[in-house]
This record gives C-alpha cells, sequence and structure tokens, in this order.
C-alpha cells in the first residue's frame, strides 16, 4: 500500500470506533470536535510532509523488512545517518505544525522493543521478536500512526508494582490463556492516544521477580473491545469551544494533545505479545526506549522553538522596539539556547551504535544530557518570549469585544471601536494582527500548546531526575578517575 495521504490519515480515524470521553460523555464524533481536531491536523502533516517531494529524504526511508518505501515513522534506523534525519524531520515538523506531532512516541517504542526483543527470545527462545516485525511489516505497508504507552498512573511511588493498593496502578496481566492474555491497567499522559491507529504498551520502570505479571509489553488496537479514552484537559483548550475562538484560542491549528487510556480486561492474542514475564528486561525495554525518546525532544522542541522565536521577534515589530539593543541579545539568546538543544540532538545521533538486532541505538549519556538541557531551557526561551511580548499577552480582551458593536462612548464608539484604537500599536501593522500574535505566544508559553512544548519539556521522557540517574549510571566517574590519577602520577600503592 502506498503512504497514506493527509486525508487518507483523517478518513481512517473515522473507520475506528475508538471510545474517547471528555468532561465526563463520550465524544461520538471525535475526529471533528473542535478541541481534538487541531491535535489531528498535526498528526496529519507527517503524512501531508512525506507526499512532499522537497521533504522525501527526511521524511520517508527504505524498510530493512520489506525493501518498501516507508514513511520514517514507521522505520527501524540503520544507520547513524538515520538518527540524524530522524531529529532533522522532528524539527522541520516542529516547525510546521508549532506543537507536537505525535508520532515519535510510537516510533522509539518500535526500536526499543526490536532491539529488546531480539535479546529476549536469545535468552529464552521465545518469538516476541518475530511478532514485533510481522506487527511492524503492518504497520510500515499500512502506514500507521501507533502510540507509545509507557507511563502508568503509578500510584504510591514508594511501591513496587505487586505492592500497590490496587494491582491496575500498573499495567498487569490478570489472566493468560493459551491464545493469548487479559491485561488490566491504564497509562497516563497519553500523547496522541486519541489520533492513533494502535498501541504498543510497554513496562514504566525495571521490575523484579514478584512483579512478573506487570512485565508486559504488546500491541492492541485504538479501538480494542475494553480499552478508553479519557481526554485530558489543557489550559485554554475550551477557548476552541467558543463561537469567535480562532484568534483567541491561538489563531491556527497547533495542539497536542494527552489522555488516559484504561485497559478493562482487554484481550491481547499471541501474535501480538512482546514481554510477558520476563521480568528482567523491563529495565532494558525502558531504558532503551527512553534514550530514543530523550533523543527526539532535540527535534521536535527545536523545531517548535524556532516558531516561539520567530513569534517573538514579530511581537517585537509590531511594539515597536525591534531595534532596541536589549531586545536583539534576548532573540540571540533565545536562538543560542535553541540551537544548543539541537546540537545535543545531533551529536547523540552522530554516536549511535548498532544493537545486537542489527537497528541502531543512540548515545544514551548524551541524549540524556539532551533531555536534561530541555528541561530547562525551554522554559528560559519562554521566559524571554513573554518579556518581548509584554503583559498586553495575557491581559487583551476577548475577540468578541474586538469585534462587539455595542455602543458606550459619547460619540457613537463600539466596544470594537475602543479596543481597536487603544490596542494598536505601529501604523503600518493591524490590530487584529497584533491580536493573533499576542495570542498566539500566550498559546505557545501558557496555554494549550505549552502542553507540547513548556511543559512537556519538563516531564516528557521522564522527569529531570530520571535523566540525572541515568547520567550518572552512564558517566563514567570512575573512568574520569582514572584518567585524572594518571596525568596526576598517583599509583595504585599509593592511592
Amino acid at each position: 500500500m502506498p503512504l497514506m495521504t493527509a486525508k487518507e490519515y483523517i478518513d481512517s480515524l473515522r473507520k475506528l470506533n475508538t471510545r474517547v470521553y471528555m468532561f465526563g460523555e463520550k465524544i461520538d464524533n471525535w475526529v471533528d470536535h473542535p478541541m481534538i481536531r487541531p491535535s489531528i491536523n498535526c498528526v496529519a502533516m507527517t503524512y501531508a510532509l512525506a507526499q512532499d517531494p522537497r521533504y522525501e529524504d527526511l521524511m520517508t526511508a527504505t524498510s530493512n523488512l520489506t525493501g518498501h518505501k516507508i514513511n520514517r515513522f514507521t522505520h527501524l534506523h540503520q544507520s547513524a545517518d538515520d538518527l540524524v534525519k530522524k531529529v532533522k524531520m522532528q524539527r522541520l515538523l516542529g516547525q510546521k505544525t508549532a506543537s507536537c506531532f505525535q508520532r515519535c512516541v510510537g516510533m522509539d517504542a518500535f526500536n526499543a522493543v526490536y532491539s529488546t526483543t531480539y535479546e529476549i527470545d536469545e535468552k529464552y527462545g521465545t518469538q516476541y521478536h518475530e511478532n514485533l516485525k510481522k506487527f511492524l511489516i503492518y504497520v510500515q505497508d499500512n502506514d500507521l500512526t501507533v502510540d507509545g504507552a509507557m507511563t502508568d498512573p503509578k500510584g504510591d511511588r514508594s511501591k513496587a508494582p505487586h505492592q500497590q493498593a490496587d494491582p491496575d496502578l500498573f499495567v498487569h496481566v490478570v489472566e493468560r490463556r493459551s491464545d493469548g492474555i487479559v491485561v488490566c491497567g491504564a497509562k497516563a499522559h497519553q500523547t496522541g492516544s486519541i489520533n492513533s491507529h494502535w498501541h504498543i504498551f510497554m513496562p514504566t520502570i525495571a521490575m523484579g521477580e514478584a512483579d512478573r505479571d506487570w512485565a508486559v509489553s504488546f500491541a492492541c488496537p485504538s479501538d480494542a473491545e475494553g480499552m478508553y479514552m479519557i481526554y485530558g484537559r489543557q489550559s485554554c483548550a475550551t477557548r476552541k469551544l467558543e463561537e469567535c475562538g480562532a484568534i483567541d484560542g491561538g489563531n491556527a491549528t497547533p495542539g497536542g494533545q494527552a489522555a488516559l487510556a484504561e485497559l478493562d480486561h482487554v484481550f491481547i492474542p499471541n501474535e501480538y505479545i512482546f514481554l510477558n514475564g520476563e521480568y528482567e528486561f523491563a529495565g532494558m525495554m525502558v531504558e532503551r526506549f527512553a534514550g530514543y525518546h530523550r533523543q527526539s525532544y532535540g527535534g521536535c522542541k527545536v523545531g517548535v522553538g524556532d516558531v516561539v522565536i520567530g513569534a517573538a521577534a514579530l511581537a517585537a515589530e509590531y511594539n515597536g522596539v525591534e531595534k532596541a539593543s536589549h531586545i536583539k541579545d534576548k532573540l540571540i539568546e533565545m536562538t543560542h539556547l535553541n540551537e544548543t538543544l539541537y546540537s545535543c540532538g545531533v551529536a547523540c545521533s552522530c554516536e549511535g551504535c548498532p544493537t545486537k538486532a542489527g537497528n541502531y541505538q543512540i548515545d544514551l549519556l548524551l541524549a540524556n544530557v539532551c533531555k536534561q538541557n530541555i528541561t530547562r531551557f525551554p522554559y528560559e526561551i519562554v521566559r524571554l518570549a513573554e518579556d518581548i511580548a509584554g503583559g498586553l499577552m495575557v491581559t487583551m480582551p476577548s475577540q468578541k469585544d474586538f469585534s462587539s458593536d455595542t455602543v458606550v462612548g459619547r460619540n457613537g464608539e463600539t466596544i470594537g471601536d475602543i479596543c481597536h484604537k487603544y490596542f494598536a500599536g505601529r501604523p503600518d501593522v493591524s490590530t487584529e494582527d497584533r491580536q493573533k500574535i499576542m495570542r498566539f505566544l500566550e498559546n505557545m508559553c501558557l496555554g494549550a500548546a505549552a502542553v507540547g512544548y513548556r511543559t512537556e519539556s519538563l516531564h516528557g521522557a521522564g522527569s529531570p531526575q530520571a535523566q540525572r540517574i541515568m547520567i550518572a549510571r552512564q558517566g563514567n566517574i570512575q573512568g574520569k578517575k582514572e584518567l585524572a590519577k594518571t596525568i596526576a602520577g598517583i599509583s595504585k600503592e599509593e592511592e
């Protein structure tokens, strides 16, 4: 099957019976819901750019499984060059959507599960790797969007999965049958889950023998019987429901989405199981997925950062202060921070190496350094953007006020007239354009789009502490001590 177009992707979602709930009610036509559709449009961009000859080298690849041309989001990385192209593709899509485009999680899951299942089969003689390959060929041939589901609700963080008061706080096997398993539980903060055709579930932490039933990985369709999605509320998201919500909602269509995906006794056939009780491999799968996903942030968040920097520069122009030295300096600092993040994403890719399974893995230390910086720099970029834009970004009247014909002035001025008069900037810039850029920045820095930029930069792919733990593991302090001792002339006997 050829690569899907953006329209074909959106039409394919209509064929699913995905159960979506929002504000306590079932949403039947979730594809066209004004709060959800912007995130679907972002995923659709991954299909649209793959059809554009200008971006073919970044957006497509040749499958090592079939030899067919596929969307890079369904690809198994075959070289360090593939890893670099992944980061460049993500930056491009961040620039085009100004949001989270949601297919990275599945791509990172494919690669992590692929190499891990190879090593599980090597030890136990299982068929998980073949299961994954067959599933991935199906995904590639049909150009599907797959959500990578890792984050469990976790409950009491001081306790292991088997110690929780409610066993469902981590996804687990409740029944093993000859033809498959039955699972219960949920995955939280699932970026793009509603917009996906399938899900790959993975453990969220390393596990011990007592957690055997929680050491499980599998694929299931998004509309599987017993699977439910509860849409996560985001700041300012309901503005898209307003009659005049285009400008107040952020002007265009950027917006990611996250949901709680619940599994209520969902049956998983044997052919879609990738881990089933081999608890000692749970940590490997988590670590590899986290490494790939932390690399991803060196591309996607940089692309969104490009748009934030551009919007801040426009706000400065519309305010008439673009020539001020301190404005120029702030834009330089924003660019410096953004390009530093990109450098980390490229560096961990260039240092990639092959796994036993043959696909390429990034340098884990540098990937964690990349993500550690991303927990910090976007916050500074946003702070500087808000500084440049000014307080109007969060105090401007609504679009209804700007459009109002209610007369309030002595000379017949309407509320709209007053708003346009007092919120004008440069005379050669329309008040509406100034409105648009201010609302856009508000949405990027504080609103629904900020979930896919600022807040996700902190918590996506693990908390800052999770990266610091990995940096400590990968940092080889002992080796560095040996370097210092050698140069300082300290022998083992003297020590």
